[in-house]
This record gives C-alpha cells, structure tokens and sequence, in this order.
C-alpha cells in the first residue's frame, strides 16, 4: 500500500509556543531571512501590547486571523465552452495562507512606517473588523454570494 504524503509539520515558534504564529513568520519572510521576519512579528507584537495594554497580542493576533480568513471563494470552472465562478468552501489549510498572504499586502501597502509598525496597524485594525485586508475578505464573500446560482456545477 503506498504511503499517505502529509504536510510537514512545522514546529511552535520560540516565544508564544504557538504554531500559527510560526506559520505566519514564515509567511512573512523574504529569500530566506527567517530572523529579519521573526523581529518584524515580534516587534508589531509589542506595538500592539503596547498600544493595548490590556489585551495580549496574541488574542490580538487571533481575532485579525478569524475575521481575515475567507469562508468561501470563487473558482473557474469551464462547462460547455463558458467558464463559471463556482463558489466553494475553502480548506482549513487554504484560508490560513489566504489570511497570511492578505495580512502580508495590505501592511506592507500601508503608509511609510517601518514593516513591524504597518503590520501591527493592520493585525489591530483586521481584529477591530477594519482594514483592507478585512474588505478583502468580504469581497471574496460577495463574490461567492453573488456567483451562488453556479454552485451546482461544484466539480
């Protein structure tokens, strides 16, 4: 019987003992420079524990994820020589590097600040159910909800 190929698993980070953070670290890391990704989220970490005293960052961190990740997302499909937007349920896996790689653009197109300071505004921001990232999400909502009519050609 031929093995079963899983996804690697990745370790926690080394800070919060949290594996989706080490996930988004290595989202946010560039050719390679795990250290320089590692101090941008670490640093807007402490903008965000330092902005609000009162809440951990990553609580913070957590309720950006929840609202960024996409339920739902269109996809092609060609039937008959006409090519559909199908809404489908996105996996687990699927929307956590969709929340990333949304987080990731809409901070670094922020204003001219440093990437730790834009990244914390946008993680406070997508937690408050603000920010660009979050209008991304609720696009991609909108476009599944108005494409409904195609879901029974779901593949």
């Amino acid at each position: 019987m031929p093995k079963k190929v899983g996804y690697k698993r990745i370790g926690v980070d080394f800070r919060y003992g949290d594996e989706s953070v080490a996930r988004f670290i290595n989202a946010v890391m560039l050719d390679g420079k795990k250290a320089v990704a590692t101090k941008i989220v670490y640093d807007a970490f402490a903008i965000i524990a330092e902005k609000l005293a009162g809440e951990d960052p990553l609580e913070v961190y957590r309720k950006a994820m929840s609202h960024i990740a996409p339920v739902v997302e269109v996809r092609s499909k060609r039937v008959g020589g006409a090519t559909y937007q199908i809404p489908m349920e996105v996996k687990a896996s699927r929307r956590g590097a969709l929340a990333f790689r949304w987080l990731k653009i809409y901070a670094a197109k922020r204003g001219g600040r440093s990437m730790a300071e834009k990244l914390a505004a946008e993680l406070m921001d997508a937690a408050n159910e603000q920010g660009a990232s979050v209008k991304k999400r609720d696009e991609v909502h909108r476009m599944a909800d108005a494409n409904k009519a195609f879901a029974h050609f779901r593949f």
